[in-house]
């Protein structure tokens, strides 16, 4: 099996719409190879040679002064597509920060390729929306949800949110995070609690078994695993074979 080599991504922009003309401000790329987290990044902040909308600022707390003597997209995209082309590309609602790099890859005089063409992407919001539908699935709940330390994220930033996002990502497709059906408490929480004994005199226990779309559901929750992790799903190996 050949080892897969994978770059979470995140930028940080000037706005939310690259079609009225916001930029990307910062990017932050954290390599992984082989489900292992190698130390390798890139990272850069951009003068986008525009203002930055208050809101914006306030997710992210980056100024206009601070990227005034910053490089342009136009000076590291040789650089960072160096960096990504090939990979896979595991990105928390993809659809946006694709779209902020098409738009910038849009600009360059050499016409390069759509991001789409030069790596495949994995979305983890679309990918934790399937392991826990009807919750909170944003990066912040998912470090909650998965036990990873995100104290250090007072405001968002591209590189630090790829560093936490490859931990979630890693988290997400490596095992079951916790046997509680209970996702309103952590895990810590979870796994201090004392055993209660049951009960000898108490009634059988009702054995209800899963019926065919909960046997579907399950397949199908298990194939998202071994796709996003390479085919190291230990549930789908340990399947007997048909």
């Amino acid at each position: 099996m050949s080892i897969i080599r994978q770059v979470v991504l995140d930028t940080e922009t000037t706005g939310l719409e690259p079609t009225l003309g916001h930029r990307i401000i910062e990017i932050g790329c954290v390599e992984v190879v082989g489900r292992r987290i190698t130390g390798n990044r890139f990272h850069c902040y951009l003068n986008p040679d525009r203002d930055i909308d208050a809101g914006a600022q306030e997710v992210h707390g980056i100024t206009a002064e601070f990227l005034a003597d910053k490089p342009h997209f136009h000076d590291v995209a040789e650089d960072l597509l160096a960096f990504i082309k090939g990979a896979e590309l595991v990105i928390h609602n993809a659809p946006f920060d694709v779209g902020f790099m098409n738009a910038e890859l849009g600009r360059l005089a050499a016409g390069h390729a759509r991001v789409e063409k030069m790596c495949a992407v994995l979305d983890t919001l679309t990918l934790a929306r399937q392991l826990h539908p009807g919750q909170k699935n944003n990066l912040d709940a998912l470090c909650r949800r998965y036990g990873i330390d995100n104290s250090q994220r007072d405001l968002h930033g591209a590189l630090l949110d790829a560093e936490i996002l490859a931990d979630v990502y890693l988290a997400m497709t490596g095992g079951q995070a916790s046997l509680s059906l209970d996702s309103h408490q952590g895990g810590a929480a979870r796994a201090s609690t004392s055993v209660r004994p049951l009960d000898k005199d108490r009634p059988p226990l009702r054995v209800i078994r899963a019926g065919d779309g909960e046997l579907q559901a399950h397949r199908e929750f298990l194939e998202a695993i071994d796709k996003t992790s390479g085919g190291q799903c230990l549930w789908r190996q340990m399947e007997p074979e048909q």
